[in-house]
C-alpha cells in the first residue's frame, strides 16, 4: 500500500489534442463541438474536489486521432519540456484510435521522466450521460497528481489510463472500438486499477535514476518504416514492394505466433535481399500476447539466419515509435539494431 502526501496542492496541465472526450452537444443544432477547456471545472465539477490547480492548454486545431502525425508528438514534447517545471503532472486528451501510438512513441521522446504525463480519452463524449469519459478524465487526474509521502510522483511514466485500469503507455494496445473497455496491455500487468480507491503494482511502476534529472525530449524523429503483416497467400509483388522500397530504413514484420513467416525460398531470399541491403528488419507478433522467439520453430530460425530482429513481446504501436526514436538518433543502421535489443521505458519483457 502506497501512501499519499496531499498536503501541497497539486499543479496539473490538461492537455486537450482533440478527440471524442472533448465533445459536447450543441443543445440547439444536436451536433457534437468541442468544450471550452478553460471551463473544465464546470463541465466536471468533480475534479473540485480535489482542489487541484488545473490549467488546460488546447490545440488548436483540434486533431481528429486518425490525423495524427509525427508532428503532434514532437509538439507534445517541446510542450512539457516548457512546463515541465510549472507542473506536477500532466493529463493529456487525446482520441482513441491512435492514442497508442502517441503514447508510446511519447514514452521514448521524453528521458529522466520524473512526472507523470498520462493519457485519457473516452469512448462516448463528456456531455453524454453514459459517458466513461467522466471517470476516466477524474481517475486520470487523480493518479497524475498523486506522490509518495518523500514527494515523488507514484507513476512517473507516461501511461494510458482507461476504464479503471492504468497502463504503461508504451505496453497498450487498442482492444475494442464500441466498448469502455477499449485498451488493455496483454503482456504486462495494469501499473494501478481503480476501484474504491486507487491500488497501485509499485513493483512495476519504473522509478527515475535521478529525480532531480533535468527532463531531455528527443525531438528527431525518423518516419522511414513500414509494416508488413503476414498472411496466407502474400504475393512475392507485395513483399518485395515493403521490404525493398528504397525510402524505407526499417521494417515491422507482423509474424504468425511466436514469430513465425512462410518458408518458402522466395520468400526468404527477400528477406536476405533486405537484410543484406542494411534494412532493419523487426519481428512483432501478431498476436494480442505472448513473445517472438525465433529459434521455436524452424520458420522462426529461418527469419534469425536471414538477419531478422526479434521484437520480443513489443506491441507493434510501440515498435513503431522506438525505431522512429532511434533512427533519428543515428543514421547508423548497425547501431539500430543493437539498441532495438535493449529495454528504454518498460516497452519489452528483457
Amino acid at each position: 500500500m502506497i501512501s499519499t502526501d496531499t498536503s501541497k496542492k497539486a499543479s496539473l496541465l490538461l492537455i486537450y489534442t482533440g478527440g471524442t472526450i472533448g465533445m459536447r452537444q450543441d443543445p440547439s443544432t444536436q451536433t457534437l463541438r468541442p468544450f471550452d477547456f478553460s471551463q473544465i471545472l464546470e463541465e466536471v465539477p468533480e475534479l473540485r474536489k480535489f482542489a487541484y490547480r488545473i490549467d488546460s492548454y488546447t490545440f488548436d486545431p483540434i486533431i481528429d486521432s486518425s490525423d495524427v502525425e509525427p508532428g503532434l508528438w514532437q509538439c507534445l514534447a517541446g510542450l512539457i519540456k516548457e512546463k515541465y517545471r510549472m507542473y506536477d503532472g500532466f493529463v493529456i486528451l487525446h482520441g482513441t484510435d491512435t492514442m497508442a501510438y502517441s503514447a508510446s512513441a511519447l514514452s521514448f521522446m521524453l528521458e529522466n521522466l520524473a512526472k507523470p504525463v498520462i493519457f485519457t480519452g473516452s469512448q462516448l463524449p463528456i456531455g453524454i450521460p453514459r459517458t466513461d469519459g467522466r471517470e476516466n478524465l477524474v481517475s486520470a487526474v487523480e493518479i497524475a497528481a498523486a506522490k509518495d509521502s518523500q514527494g515523488h510522483a507514484i507513476v512517473p511514466e507516461v501511461c494510458i489510463y482507461f476504464d479503471n485500469m492504468l497502463m504503461r503507455g508504451n505496453r497498450a494496445c487498442k482492444i475494442s472500438s464500441d466498448n469502455f473497455t477499449a485498451f488493455r496491455t496483454l503482456n504486462l500487468p495494469p501499473l494501478a486499477e481503480a476501484g474504491i480507491s486507487i491500488k497501485y503494482n509499485s513493483p512495476l511502476i519504473i522509478k527515475p535514476d535521478d529525480w532531480e534529472a533535468d527532463l531531455v525530449i528527443h525531438t528527431s524523429l525518423d518516419t522511414r518504416v513500414s509494416i508488413l503483416k503476414i498472411h496466407p497467400g502474400i504475393t512475392p509483388h507485395v513483399v518485395r514492394n515493403i521490404l525493398c522500397g528504397e525510402e524505407t530504413r526499417a521494417v515491422i514484420m507482423e509474424t504468425y505466433g511466436c514469430g513465425n513467416a512462410p518458408s518458402k525460398e522466395w520468400f526468404l531470399n527477400l528477406v536476405r535481399q533486405a537484410a543484406s541491403s542494411g534494412k532493419i528488419l523487426l519481428n512483432v507478433t501478431q498476436c494480442l500476447s505472448g513473445t517472438v522467439d525465433m529459434n521455436l520453430y524452424s520458420n522462426g530460425k529461418a527469419l534469425l539466419d536471414a538477419g531478422v530482429v526479434s521484437g520480443y513481446d513489443s506491441t507493434t504501436e510501440s515498435a513503431l515509435g522506438k525505431l522512429f526514436f532511434l533512427l533519428g538518433q543515428t543514421d547508423d543502421n548497425p547501431t539500430v539494431k543493437r539498441l532495438l535489443n535493449k529495454n528504454f521505458r518498460g516497452e519489452i519483457s528483457k
